[in-house]
């Protein structure tokens, strides 16, 4: 029967002997377990502020655009031919099933006054839906309601950033700014929604009623136009089915024949998110494999310092064996001194990568998510690359002829 606690003491006591060779031995393991923890971390974190990023911007989301307009064969791009209504848009809430929400657009940029503070941001007129596609809560006062959308009322919610560079610290509840020399009462501050996926400040936004937007701001090329429509679909089993909709009734609506384009665009937003989502999904796959190369290359160090190990030891090996040790005893003995190796690596390489994370999310301001699951991976996969490599070295010691190890120099 095998000893175990008279081989781990063995084994420990060889390990001690060899301070200086041990710990070399561990480094490769120690460098290959922090930079899978750290490599991990850092495409958990990237994920979980996309998935972040993609929440803020609402669920189950499309986008109605408008068509492109054509002069002299060259097509200007979506959006520049004014093809989308306000009866286009309470017709798509009407008319398809698969819809739950929508959120008329009519926006622009505009310089902002309050006081002696000036801010440059994008003005958005829409509908109180609007709320509700995007997912947005207020911090402060009310929401506008539909009877300031039929009366065109001067009222504004304001975002975080743009409360912060007009008002400061002040409260903003029941003050006036000027848009366009246009004064509005300022009655909700919408809590802070952060950037997109694309890098574009979601709090650097006012939201006006739609109609104000259309008479008293930018105007419109014909009565009741908006840029883009959006629209929230009732689940994400039905964004097909409500895209499938969209279309076939704006097509209805402005009269295009079988054979004629469309003049307009319908996308899925939430689809576009989730794909970047995945895309990261796989970077980080990508980073952990390549950070376990390191652990291979630990491995094979171990196995390299234990084949030098067998040599050295042959005189040893011989007496252990004339004396009655057996061959699994041999190799046991060996095996065990690769997994101690990886595991005290592995324990430290733990250590280093977590601190590494916290110092990466700390100088880069980029998030980390350490997780459990990645620091088990690491640690077993440390500990059976310890086993795996340490094996042939405890093999080939294993082998050797008792008369013959006894008479080596």
């Amino acid at each position: 029967m095998i000893n175990i606690p008279s081989t781990l003491k063995i084994s420990f006591r060889s390990l001690r002997v060899n301070k200086m060779r041990s710990s070399l031995t561990m480094l490769g393991i120690i460098i290959g377990v922090s930079a899978v923890i750290a490599m991990l971390a850092v495409g958990s974190g990237a994920r979980q502020r996309i998935a972040e990023q993609i929440s803020s911007m609402g669920s189950n989301l499309l986008m109605v655009l408008p068509g492109a307009t054509t002069s002299g064969g060259v097509r200007m791009g979506l959006g520049t031919q004014p093809t989308l209504s306000m009866a286009d848009a309470e017709a798509i809430l009407r008319e398809c099933p698969a819809v739950a929400q929508i959120a008329p657009v009519h926006s622009g940029v505009a310089q902002v006054v309050q006081g002696s503070q000036n801010w440059s941001t994008g003005i958005t007129g829409t509908t109180p839906g609007m709320l509700e596609v995007k997912d947005w809560a207020l911090a402060a006062g009310r929401a506008f309601t539909a009877e300031d959308v039929r009366s065109a009322s001067k009222v504004a919610l304001l975002g975080q950033t743009v409360v912060d560079n007009l008002f400061g610290s002040a409260d903003p509840m029941g003050q006036s700014i000027r848009i366009k020399n246009i004064p509005f009462s300022v009655i909700g501050v919408l809590a802070g929604k952060g950037q997109t996926p694309t890098g574009q400040d979601q709090d650097d936004v006012i939201l006006i009623p739609v109609t104000t937007a259309q008479k008293k701001l930018f105007g419109t090329t014909f009565p009741g136009m908006v840029r883009i429509i959006m629209v929230e679909a009732k689940s994400s089993d039905d964004l097909y089915a409500a895209e499938k909709q969209i279309a076939e009734l704006l097509r209805q609506r402005h009269r295009i024949g079988p054979k004629q384009d469309d003049d307009f665009t319908v996308r899925n937003l939430t689809q576009m998110m989730q794909a970047q989502e995945q895309s990261t999904k796989v970077m980080t796959l990508l980073l952990g494999a390549i950070a376990s190369v390191s652990l291979l290359v630990g491995g094979i160090g171990i196995m390299n310092i234990m084949l030098v190990s067998v040599t050295e030891r042959t005189r040893e090996i011989g007496v252990r064996m004339a004396v009655g040790a057996r061959t699994w005893d041999i190799r046991l003995q060996f095996i065990i001194e690769a997994l101690i190796l990886s595991l005290i690596g592995g324990a430290f390489g733990i250590l280093i990568g977590v601190s590494g994370s916290e110092i990466v999310s700390l100088l880069a301001g980029w998030p980390t998510v350490v997780s459990a699951a990645s620091v088990l991976l690491a640690f077993s996969f440390s500990g059976i690359v310890g086993i795996f490599f340490g094996f042939y070295p405890a093999y080939k010691a294993s082998l050797l002829d008792p008369i013959e190890a006894l008479r080596y120099e």
